[in-house]
């Protein structure tokens, strides 16, 4: 558990023990035989999956406004519906305002996970434009690279699957990349990926995709460009990564880029592992 997940399990812990505590002590308990079980297993299954739902959010998201709302909504309809499940095991009296107040929690829990989702989705908006260059037509978290943050080839040929129209792809190769690793260490290679990942980033078009292809390559699906625009604008990426100044500590590392570039999309008459087979082959030579 980490520092949001600990204190809230806990809490909720320690409330749903209140709760049985006091519907045992402000009321009296029925016997088995008229118990409800389906009811018991409803709100007592409900509320135990909020209280995970809760648990979950804390856990995978970082702390704010967004997540905050988010558990407190679940946590809310896990209270409600754990005060529903004592309802059926211990008779209170009708008239008592607090079992009404604790049932209310439910509505109330519904309205704060409203709110929350309703920010949700404007982070979600805000995060989509921020990853517009990462990321085209459709998201799977499991397709990016852990290094760069860049999404993969298996996403790549994805999404040159669902391509519509012309366009061009280009495929860059960082010069002599075995030799960083050898010298400066893996680390080092690491640091090298990511900033020739920002500095492509930085001077590609919004509607460009670029991902990490394979160990040192990258690729850069350009559509509505000829391949004509799309070798200049690959010569343009390939001087801006030469002009940078990185250092593996106080070493200078002069970085530059080979790069091939094809026509995608279903206009090229090629499927992906063609037209990247014959950028690779391009690259090589």
């Amino acid at each position: 558990m980490n520092t949001l997940q600990r204190p809230a399990f806990i809490a909720a812990g320690l409330a749903g023990i209140l709760v049985a505590l006091l519907f045992a002590g402000a009321g009296m308990a029925m016997p088995p035989g008229a118990w409800k079980w389906f009811d018991i297993a409803s709100e007592g299954g409900t509320a135990l999956v909020a209280a995970a739902w809760c648990l979950v959010v804390l856990g995978a998201r970082p702390d704010g406004q967004v997540t905050r709302l988010l558990a407190a909504g679940f946590a809310a309809i896990a209270l409600g519906s754990w005060a529903d499940c004592m309802d059926e095991i211990f008779a209170v009296d009708k008239s008592a305002l607090w079992d009404n107040a604790l049932e209310a929690l439910v509505p109330l829990g519904m309205v704060i996970l409203t709110a929350g989702m309703v920010f949700w989705r404007q982070e979600q908006a805000s995060l989509t434009e921020h990853l517009k260059k990462r990321e085209r037509l459709f998201r799977d978290h499991r397709a990016f690279d852990r290094v760069t943050q860049l999404a993969d080839a298996r996403y790549l040929r994805a999404h040159l699957e669902r391509q519509r129209g012309g366009g061009a792809l280009v495929l860059l190769d960082i010069d002599g990349f075995h030799r960083i690793n050898r010298e400066h260490g893996q680390a080092e290679g690491d640091r090298v990926l990511q900033a020739v990942s920002h500095m492509l980033l930085l001077n590609l078009r919004n509607d460009d995709l670029l991902c990490r292809y394979a160990g040192d390559r990258f690729a850069v699906l350009m559509p509505g460009l000829s391949e004509a625009a799309a070798r200049d604008a690959a010569r343009h990426l390939c001087v801006m990564v030469a002009m940078m100044r990185h250092h593996a500590g106080s070493v200078a590392v002069p970085l530059t880029l080979r790069h091939s570039c094809a026509p995608a999309g279903a206009s090229a008459g090629r499927t992906p592992d063609m037209v990247l087979a014959d950028l690779c082959r391009q690259v090589d030579a």
